[in-house]
Formats: C-alpha cells, sequence, structure tokens
C-alpha cells in the first residue's frame, strides 16, 4: 500500500466517523439520553483525526500544494464531508 493510498484511507475513515458522531452519535445522546455512542466513536474519531493531520503535514513536502490548497487540507478535517472533498480534489488525482 502506497502512502497516498493510506492518506486516502484515513480521510476517508476519518470522514465516516466525523460523520457518525455529528449525525447519529450526537443526536442520539441529547435526544435520548444516550451518551455510549458518543463515547464509542468519539477515541476512533480522535485518532482517525490526528493521524490525518500528521499525515498531511508528511506528505506535504512530497507534494506541490499551495499554501492555500495545504490548509484547505486541513481546514477539510474540520467540516463535515470535507475529507471526501480533499480527496476528490487532491488525493485521487495523485498517481
Amino acid at each position: 500500500m502506497t502512502f497516498i493510498n493510506i492518506f486516502r484511507l484515513v480521510a476517508f475513515l476519518e470522514g465516516i466517523s466525523y460523520i457518525l458522531l455529528l449525525f447519529i452519535a450526537t443526536p442520539v445522546k441529547y435526544l435520548l439520553h444516550e451518551p455510549k455512542y458518543v463515547k464509542l466513536l468519539g477515541m476512533p474519531h480522535g485518532l482517525l483525526f490526528i493521524g490525518y493531520l500528521i499525515i498531511a503535514f508528511m506528505y506535504k513536502s512530497e507534494t506541490n500544494w499551495t499554501k492555500s490548497q495545504f490548509y484547505s487540507v486541513l481546514v477539510a478535517s474540520i467540516i463535515p464531508l470535507g475529507t471526501f472533498y480533499v480527496d476528490k480534489k487532491y488525493l485521487k488525482t495523485i498517481k
């Protein structure tokens, strides 16, 4: 598995975990008073988020992203569906 494929996988998993956390676990916590799903998904999402940022910084030296492109990659990690945008726009085109 290449480094770009690892980055794409982490970006995908980070995006999925963020969606699950925001749109399933959090509403269940506040509407049904059941916090276990936030606890269950919170740690994996946090680790994937940190991994995404670390890999983005490591991968920056191998790409010729401009500053604004790199900031877009970083900001996408805090926007729901943002990592899917990064995959399509920046990562999928890299061979």
